[in-house]
């Protein structure tokens, strides 16, 4: 926002996008302070999530899925920490990965030609990548995001009504809880700006959507995760860690393991 061509450590902005926080107010290495760190929460569940699809012996694809999670966390820290163009490539691009990966997680096992969707989708990525670094379609790609969102749906409905344990289906609802209440601060954050910043304090919209957007990939790797393991025919179990957070414990038939 404001002073977007203040001096600092990395130099002018040359973001196409700024939010609703003063920039460098808390340090002249951070751009946007809480706008960065909260991040940190997204890469905490990430590897939450990763160390229990390794420790039980889920696919790799969900090792990949909470790897991208870190990854996507990670990008969108070096981006509000610097404000830079190439930063936000680093923000933007691996959301759109990530949502590729998602797509072959969700659709990949009623999928009858295997190395298709795959490479399909590498393919598809890496042209994307290529692309938005030559030409910054900031509405294109804002669209192009929710339009890859809106596929997931179908799929993911799918799944829950299919779902009859009642904690696995309780991970759905705090997924589209997550979702609407991540999105109401990013819409607000954005569109009422010009108000918030003159209140006293600033509710800090678009940090509050990273740390819910951080807790809607947790909750959503978690039901797929539990979803997988009914295909696969494993005794499946949401469990809780610390008492609250959940995850999922399986048990393989002696054959599998």
């Amino acid at each position: 926002m404001t002073d977007s061509m203040i001096s600092s450590f990395w130099g002018p902005v040359t973001s196409s996008t700024e939010w609703c926080e003063k920039n460098y107010l808390h340090s002249s290495y951070i751009a946007e302070f809480y706008n960065t760190i909260s991040n940190i929460p997204c890469i905490l569940l990430a590897l939450i999530g990763l160390v229990n699809a390794l420790r039980q012996g889920f696919e790799r694809r969900f090792s990949v899925l909470h790897i991208s999670n870190m990854i996507l966390a990670i990008g969108s820290m070096l981006f509000h920490a610097t404000l830079k163009k190439v930063q936000q490539q680093s923000d933007e691009t691996p959301m759109v990965w990530e949502m590729l990966l998602y797509l072959y997680v969700l659709y990949s096992p009623d999928w009858h030609y295997r190395s298709t969707m795959p490479t399909f989708l590498f393919l598809y990525g890496a042209g994307f990548a290529i692309i938005h670094s030559l030409v910054h379609f900031e509405l294109g790609f804002k669209l192009h995001y929710v339009a890859l969102c809106l596929i997931c749906i179908p799929r993911m409905y799918k799944y829950y009504i299919k779902t009859k344990e009642v904690a696995a289906r309780r991970l759905a609802y705090l997924y589209i809880a997550t979702l609407c209440l991540g999105a109401l601060f990013w819409f607000l954050d954005r569109i009422f700006c010009d108000v918030i910043s003159l209140w006293y304090i600033n509710p800090q919209g678009h940090a509050w959507w990273h740390i819910l957007m951080g807790l809607n990939a947790y909750f959503e790797n978690t039901f797929l995760m539990y979803c997988r393991g009914e295909q696969l025919g494993w005794q499946s179990e949401v469990a809780h860690l610390f008492g609250f957070l959940p995850y999922v414990k399986i048990q393989k038939p002696k054959k599998q393991q």
